[in-house]
């Protein structure tokens, strides 16, 4: 009888912590699926179906040739060249996205100020500050409308503050409110689970609280403050409930024509900007995730950071 070397032990060892079969010995056989494990797995497929088949609709029917978006008639890209030819739909683009990123930059810069004071200075006033965020958060649209648009006319007509009777600037305070907390909930996010001691070196080497500031606490907190404006840009696309309550003729963003549009039945060319949109959010996203994973974050932490948690 041989005996078993050292190495060839080692390299047994290693191959059955591989799943590698040694020689003249039978194939291991795979685990059957239990039937739970196949159910979860139809059930996931049905639930990503639900969630995602009515996008899958409306990118399909941006390829319409026909006159209404209702009725498929051929396959074309008529849809996305009417778009250079009607200048409503210009324009009601053109609107929304310079709302879209001036209510993203109003956002980004209160947001980040109020996540870092969150996270820097905590105390008591901070839970009440995030009840107050939450509020603004879970308070509907329907309301936030009704309560601008006489906030909007008292300033602009009985105070004589005429830059809110423009609409850009209307549309841009208005979509900016609930961007505004999302941002403070990612920086806050990002910054509450970093040590501050960088901050209190840098006030030891007699730097100025605004350098320390500039240099450090908002040099921590960029990878989160671009997530946020980036969300808040896509976030403010489609708030159409405010847009269509604080809205003034001549600017008419993106969200309302479509809605005005119902009247009349939906054309191709909604579904083709539609499509063009969601392609905008999805590079959005996609840039969301790559600053933080160029930031050194886990998938765990990415997706921590993008929803505030």
């Amino acid at each position: 009888m041989t005996t078993q070397t050292e190495t060839e032990t080692i390299l047994q060892a290693e191959a059955r912590d591989h799943g590698v079969a040694r020689p003249g010995a039978a194939p291991r056989r795979r685990p059957r699926r239990s039937w739970s494990d196949a159910a979860f797995g139809v059930w996931g497929l049905l639930v990503m179906l639900f969630l995602f088949l009515p996008i899958i609709v409306i990118v399909v029917h941006s390829f319409n040739t026909g006159r209404l978006l209702a009725v498929w008639d051929g396959f074309g890209f008529d849809a996305f060249a009417s778009i250079l030819e009607k200048p409503a739909i210009q324009n009601a683009v053109r609107v929304s996205l310079l709302t879209a990123l001036i209510a993203a930059i109003i956002a980004t810069v209160l947001g980040t100020l109020a996540g870092i004071a969150m996270a820097r200075h905590p105390g008591k006033w901070v839970w009440w500050f995030l009840g107050l965020l939450l509020l603004v958060s879970v308070t509907p649209e329907i309301v936030d409308a009704v309560a601008l648009l006489p906030f909007m006319v008292f300033l602009g007509q009985d105070l004589g503050m005429t830059m809110f009777n423009d609409g850009i600037v209307r549309l841009s305070v208005g979509s900016s409110l609930f961007a505004t907390a999302v941002v403070s909930y990612i920086v806050r996010a990002r910054l509450v689970g970093q040590d501050a001691q960088l901050e209190e070196a840098s006030a030891d080497l007699y730097a100025t609280p605004f350098t320390t500031f500039r240099r450090v606490t908002l040099a921590l907190a960029m990878p989160a403050v671009l997530a946020g404006f980036l969300l808040a840009f896509t976030l403010s696309l489609d708030n159409t409930i405010v847009a269509a309550f604080v809205q003034v003729s001549g600017t008419t963003p993106w969200p309302v024509y479509v809605l005005s549009a119902l009247r009349t039945g939906l054309r191709p060319e909604i579904a083709a900007v539609s499509t063009i949109m969601l392609l905008l959010t999805l590079v959005a996203l996609a840039l969301v995730a790559l600053v933080l994973k160029r930031a050194g974050d886990s998938a765990t932490q990415i997706a921590r950071t993008m929803t505030g948690g």
